[in-house]
Order: C-alpha cells, then structure tokens, then sequence
C-alpha cells in the first residue's frame, strides 16, 4: 500500500474512535531554576516573532504572560512556572512549584503544561465521552480537578493563589495592570475607560493571556514525529521500535494507553489532543516531597477536595464517587515533563510506564509498609474512596505476584513511542520518505481494530 493511500486513513483507520464535541477553552502554575533554589526566577519572552499575526488581545496577552508584576512579589509571571523553552511546563523537577509573598510557598499539586488546552470543554458531570463507548461520566474542565471552564478562569487561578502570584485580590492585579508598563497597550485593546470597572478589568486580563493562548501557534505546533507520520510528511516514518511501541499504546492487554489517551482525528479541528478529558482514580504514591502531606490527616482527592469545593462529601450527595479521580493530562511533549502524575511523584517517564505494569503485580516497589510489615496500597487514596479506583488494564487490580501486561522490552518499546510525541521534530538530513524502516498505518489500524473489539467502557 503507497504512502499517499495510508496517509488518508492515518488515525481515522488507527483509531477507529473520533473526539467530538470540543471547543476552545486551559491550566496553571510556577519555574524555579533548580531544586535548592528558594526563590523564583523571571522568564523572558521569546524574542523570535509569533507563527503569524496575533490579534490586539492576543498580543496584549503575550505582554502579560511574561510580566512579572503581575504578582505580589513583582517576580512571578506566568512564565515563570510555565517556560516556552520546556512545553510551558516548569523547568525543573520540583514536585510542586514555589510561590507566596516570599517566593517560597510550596504548591499542593505538580504544574501542568498549558499546551493543546484550546479543545478542552466545560466541566460536567455527565460528560460525553469522546471514546463513544464508555459511559458518560466526569470530563472536561481545566487544572488537575477541572474547576476552571476556560483558560481565562483557569488564568484567575494562580494571580490570586496566596501560595502561587499570591495577589491579595482582583483590584490588586487590576491596578498592577494599570499602573504597569502595558497599561497603555490595555487601554488600546479594552477601552480608555476600562479600567474604572475593577471587575471588568480583572475579567479582561484573563481573556488576554486566553488570546493569547489560543491563538499563539508555540501552544499548539503540532510539530512532533507522530504529525509527520500521521500526515504522511517525508521523514515521518517510525522506527521499528516506535511502531511496536504504538502497538502496546493500542493494544488492550497491554499498555491500552488508548483508553484513556485518544490518538483519535477529528472532525471538529481538535485533531488529537492524545486525552479524552474523563477524570479517573489511578491510586499514585502518596508524595512526601510535598509538605501539606506530613499531615496525615490531608489528602488530596481531586475531584471532591480541597481544592474544588462543589463536590465535597456530605454537600453533594453523589461526591464521594468522585473522591479521588483527577484529569487526564494530554501526552503530547510528555517525554519532556520533569515530574508526573497530579502530585509529582515520579520523575521519570519510564517510572510512570514501571508503575501502571506493576502497581498491582509488585505493589511493594511503589508503597510504604506499615507497621505490621504489610504493603499501605494506595496509601494517598482512603479506604473508603478505593471503590472509585479505575480497573482497566493494565492496573486492573491483578493479584501480587501475578504476570505483568507487559514485559520490559514492551515498555522500553513505549517509552520510544510516546518519545515521537515531542513536539519540535527536525527529520535527520537526507531521510527518505520510505524504506525498511517506514511503517504503514494499515500495521495500527489492525491492532486498534482488535483493541475496539475488546474495548472494556469505563465506569463513570
């Protein structure tokens, strides 16, 4: 089969499921230069031009993406937990980021990356997933708990955190505006009146960086191996281990990574986000890097608290099926992440693929025991929330002991795969668009067909 006839089935054949229903909407947090620093650094913008032409508001965003006096400190910007030099994530591999009236505040939570947020819905209860097989159920939304239904609320989000920008109040944030170096381009933009409204102001400063956001190419570039492949472009081609690492990503008694992490195309311009948006409970470590966590009466739950309070226990009746469920993060430029999962335990790509093979096989490797010498499973989850957990493979809740879902030249094979995921691929010099090498999507679209077929819908 040509390259030109597998180009046009690339993931409508390999996946055989489309996301539907999305529509432009983002998430936040803090950059330290390295773990022993204390106090934060700014973040220069990038001094080459935007892929095209911004709008007015969107370039008043990109001003006040990169400006630190944004915060209570005058030193924290936007910028400065989300680096466009590392996919708007933070440059080190803090657990959680540093903020607060001194720059020394620790987070609750890992920082999440702000690219490919523009297809992101509104939260619900009930959403649809994109899979079309599983059940409605928790989806959309931005940050970890999807309390934020825009990337403008999300914006609001760390300008008023005490332990992030850790700005007192709107008014705060509004008159740093106004008395700052982009009151003018502001004024340009909103109105010459606009900031007589306090509330209006505030509300437009996040609608900036949400210009900003989505319109800016370097949040969505679409750059990676995988959209050379995907698109048929020369020096697309998979590797033999990238191909045999795409088949574990797809194949349900393996990684099944498709479960929850679509690489399905569109027909609504989201392409793939490489999520599905749902929320779900995965049992992670408890992360004692993280100070809120030396008390062992707090815990994070997620969907139900502390953060998000809509769904806590005992004031929303059907909370406590939610305890413990956290968004799926997107896994484009994953291979470039410093720190994983909600709560930053893992500082390795290929721990994370370790843990999802044997949190149930070898339970030992990833919790403490207890007093009795016996293994505290899912020691950051209480017992009673261990109902929400997930079950599809691979953490299907195997006995200890049992045969993992994928032997160790799999995951290897994985790792290489989700490698492919970063954007910023530069094909080597003289690549050729075929040869022993190049792979057919017909080879993906045979695994996915079995992975449908087998297909176990989530419960919501």
């Amino acid at each position: 089969m040509s390259h030109s006839i597998l180009a046009a089935s690339l993931l409508a054949a390999a996946c055989a499921v489309t996301l539907v229903g999305c529509k432009p909407a983002t998430e936040t947090a803090p950059h330290a230069a390295t773990p022993a620093q204390a106090a934060v650094q700014t973040v220069a913008a990038p001094a080459s031009a935007p892929s095209s032409p911004l709008s007015p508001a969107a370039q008043l965003g990109a001003k006040l993406f990169f400006d630190p006096s944004l915060s209570g400190t005058g030193k924290m910007s936007c910028a400065t937990c989300h680096d466009p030099n590392h996919a708007y994530a933070p440059a080190n591999d803090l657990s959680v980021q540093l903020g607060g009236a001194d720059g020394k505040v620790p987070g609750t939570r890992a920082v999440p990356t702000l690219m490919y947020k523009e297809y992101t819905n509104a939260y619900s209860d009930t959403f649809e997933n994109p899979d079309m097989v599983s059940p409605p159920g928790p989806g959309g939304g931005l940050t970890w708990d999807g309390r934020a239904n825009t990337i403008a609320e999300q914006a609001a989000i760390p300008l008023l955190a005490s332990n992030e920008m850790a700005n007192a109040s709107k008014a705060a944030v509004v008159e740093a505006v106004q008395h700052g170096a982009h009151a003018d381009a502001f004024r340009q933009t909103y109105g010459a009146t606009v900031f007589d409204d306090t509330e209006r102001a505030f509300t437009l400063v996040g609608a900036a960086l949400q210009a900003f956001q989505v319109e800016d190419r370097s949040f969505h570039p679409y750059s990676s191996k995988f959209d050379r492949y995907r698109n048929n472009k020369l020096g697309g081609a998979l590797t033999d281990a990238e191909i045999r690492g795409l088949r574990v990503f797809l194949d349900p008694n393996k990684g099944n990574c498709m479960a929850c992490h679509l690489i399905g195309g569109g027909n609504d311009g989201s392409q793939d986000m490489t999520s599905d948006y749902s929320f779900a409970a995965i049992g992670v470590p408890r992360n004692m890097e993280i100070p809120a966590n030396a008390d062992p009466k707090y815990f994070d739950l997620g969907l139900c608290g502390p953060l998000r309070t809509d769904h806590r226990p005992g004031k929303d009746k059907g909370a406590a099926a939610t305890c413990g469920m956290f968004k799926t993060p997107v896994l484009r430029n994953v291979a470039t992440r410093h720190v994983f999962m909600h709560n930053g335990v893992f500082k390795s790509l290929e721990e994370v693929v370790r843990f999802y093979n044997t949190r149930d096989t070898a339970p030992e490797k990833w919790y403490p025991r207890d007093a009795k010498g016996r293994v505290n499973k899912f020691n950051d989850l209480p017992a009673p929330y261990r109902a929400n957990l997930d079950d599809q493979m691979p953490l299907d809740l195997r006995k200890p002991g049992s045969a993992t879902p994928m032997t160790d030249p799999e995951m290897q094979d994985l790792i290489v795969f989700l490698k492919t995921l970063t954007d910023g691929f530069v094909p080597p010099a003289g690549t050729a668009e075929s040869g022993p090498q190049a792979h057919t999507v017909a080879e993906a679209a045979a695994v996915n067909a079995a992975a449908n077929a087998a297909h176990k819908p989530k419960t919501p």
